[in-house]
């Protein structure tokens, strides 16, 4: 395997202050020993932290291959054994490149794909995850179509100036789009600075 390299670690601040909030959450919902796709390992952070607090996981990390550097940067660092290299994933890649999943965990990342992007993943996690799989968002949503603060309001703004493809999604939209793709809602988690943790788990075919 080539492993890319660079000499820049990158570093997200919000990542320090919102994994522990998440990995309180992921405790009680990865009690037993799984293999878990974190979709969009973005810096790697997370997968180390993660990885590191949950040593019975297998976590296994994706990206698409520009982020893949920095995410080794920290593999190499940490050289944690549960948490795999990356693995080049688009979510409309027709096959994804990966087998056996029990669960798939995914961090700011709806609000930043496209519509069409999202709809990918909630296909590609249903195709992949078995009966009793969790599929596990985090970030910030809109709960029936209200936005949950002015600040989150601000900031869907700000999105959609960036690129009007991206946005805050909405709970109607995500649980009518999970129900398509054979996910019950499960649970809904409010976190700090308005963010919150949303698991919809796979039913029986």
């Amino acid at each position: 395997m080539t492993v890319p390299r660079t000499s820049h670690k990158p570093h997200s601040p919000a990542c320090d202050r919102n994994q522990e909030p998440i990995l309180t959450v992921l405790r009680e919902l990865y009690r037993e020993p799984l293999t878990v796709l974190e979709i969009g390992s973005g810096t790697g952070q997370h997968a180390v932290y993660m990885g590191r607090h949950l040593p019975h996981i297998v976590w296994l990390t994706s990206d698409r291959a520009e982020n893949h550097a920095g995410i080794w940067r920290w593999l190499e660092e940490a050289a944690i054994l549960n948490v795999e290299p990356p693995l080049e994933l688009d979510v409309c890649m027709e096959k994804w490149p990966v087998q056996d999943l029990d669960a798939i965990f995914s961090a700011n990342t709806a609000h930043i794909m496209s519509w069409p992007a999202v709809e990918c993943m909630f296909i590609g996690a249903g195709r992949k995850l078995p009966a009793g799989g969790a599929l596990a968002l985090y970030g910030p949503f809109n709960i029936d179509g209200e936005y949950t603060s002015a600040s989150n309001r601000a900031f869907d703004q700000q999105l959609h100036a960036r690129d009007p493809e991206m946005g805050i999604r909405d709970t109607v939209d995500l649980n009518r789009l999970a129900r398509a793709n054979g996910f019950v809602f499960e649970s809904d988690h409010p976190l700090p600075a308005n963010n919150r943790i949303l698991v919809w788990r796979k039913g029986s075919p």
